[in-house]
């Protein structure tokens, strides 16, 4: 990598700390399987702890007993130290973080670890220059191909770092971590938005306890007025379809976005402003996808069924989707919420013997409980501004991240200096 400032290149293992274990691998297959686990203890790094839009996730955390980590002390991370995996998605790096109850992490067969001298690197400055893309790319392209594709402790040892003052280390990594705050903490007003509309429709439509409720007679369950409406009469709905790969000027310059199940599964939330593939119009009309008006809700129905995604512009599917055109009877926020939590019943009466799937015609002939319609515009009122405020904070979070990923092999590289900067670590950034 060439850098204006002449930063010379070190490997990796000079800015480890003095401890005998300070780059270690996981444990043995054997010494750590899935009945060690146990429901709380000392959390155990898996690959899914390691997501590409953050340092860390402590969700799905897995466990094993304190007896079961004392054995396995020598595969151990602390607070601060560096995770890599071995194998699996390869380049897949985070920080183990000190916020939490947690003095001690168990890593996983397929990951590494790293302590760093911090007296010579800062560990954040290493978490972001392995997020590079040129170093994703470099790992990827140097893994050994014998059996899965991995890499090991001799590669990581030796692997090439770009190596400025610490001080300038300090401020790359601050800079970059002002733009991960920033996206973190939309990431919470997020999850607390999405968390308050889906309380409301519980409230509402679930344990039935909606504005005026205690004047509406309920019988066998159904309140007064409520009527089951099959969907085929409910709303319109969609599948999708795949123009030919085989003819490129279906794809090439496409400007119309064709979603597939990865786009909604990898999403960052809810709402989607584009798709990873785009056809154009030739391509989607010689196809037996159907152009739908933004704010539609596009649900997956093969293999991974009932994941939900609502695009906000016009768009289009393959094959694996059915997706729901919005009316005055069903606006947005009630039909998401319908969709979501009518999940599992999605998933029962999936069938096929390749891959589990949701036809259409199974879909057709399921019901929804329909309520008084001034009861859904008044819940649509409600929660919209929220479902507004979700669609602003993603398209935020967009921005940011790209401004940040375009920063990154800059402030890396030198190009962009950062000598004559004043700047410390945001608050509630002591990874």
């Amino acid at each position: 990598m060439s850098n204006k400032l002449k930063w010379p290149l070190v490997k990796l293992s000079t800015l480890a700390a003095k401890d005998k274990n300070a780059i270690v691998g996981g444990p043995f297959g054997s010494d750590l399987v899935s009945r060690d686990y146990v429901p709380e203890g000392v959390p155990v790094v898996r690959g899914g702890n390691l997501p590409k839009d953050s340092n860390f996730s402590c969700e799905n955390l897995v466990f094993v007993s304190e007896r079961k980590a004392d054995s396995l002390h020598l595969n151990c991370a602390k607070p601060g130290d560096i995770v890599f995996t071995q194998r699996g998605t390869l380049g897949q790096v985070g920080i183990v973080p000190k916020n939490t109850p947690y003095s001690r992490f168990l890593i996983s067969q397929s990951q590494m670890k790293m302590t760093v001298d911090s007296s010579k690197a800062d560990a954040m400055y290493l978490y972001y220059y392995f997020r590079l893309p040129s170093t994703v790319s470099y790992i990827e392209n140097h893994a050994l191909q014998s059996g899965v594709p991995h890499i090991n402790l001799g590669i990581l040892r030796k692997f090439d770092i770009v190596y400025p003052p610490l001080p300038t280390q300090q401020k790359i990594a601050a800079v970059l971590s002002a733009y991960d705050a920033l996206i973190e903490n939309n990431k919470r007003r997020i999850a607390l938005l999405e968390k308050m509309a889906e309380e409301i429709y519980l409230e509402w439509f679930v344990r039935l306890r909606f504005p005026g409720h205690g004047s509406v007679k309920v019988v066998k369950g159904v309140p007064e007025g409520w009527e089951p409406v099959k969907l085929e009469k409910a709303f319109e709905y969609t599948g999708g379809g795949t123009p030919s790969k085989e003819v490129d000027r279906y794809w090439k310059d496409g400007e119309v976005n064709w979603f597939t199940p990865s786009d909604i599964t990898g999403a960052a939330g809810i709402f989607l402003d584009g798709s990873g593939d785009k056809c154009t119009e030739e391509g989607l009309g010689k196809s037996s996808a159907r152009l739908f008006p933004a704010y539609s809700v596009m649900m997956t129905s093969r293999a991974t069924i009932g994941a939900i995604g609502i695009n906000t512009t016009p768009a289009c599917t393959n094959q694996g989707f059915i997706t729901c055109i919005l009316n005055e009877r069903y606006p947005l926020t009630f039909l998401y919420h319908w969709l979501k939590l009518t999940k599992p019943t999605f998933e029962l009466l999936s069938g096929g013997a390749t891959f589990a799937e949701l036809t259409k015609g199974t879909f057709k002939k399921m019901e929804i409980l329909t309520p008084p319609k001034p009861l859904v515009g008044n819940f649509e009122a409600k929660v919209r501004p929220a479902f507004q405020q979700i669609d602003v904070l993603l398209k935020q979070n967009n921005n940011l991240t790209k401004t940040r990923d375009r920063l990154l092999p800059r402030l890396i590289s030198g190009k962009l200096s950062v000598e004559n900067l004043d700047i410390l670590f945001p608050p509630g950034m002591d990874v």
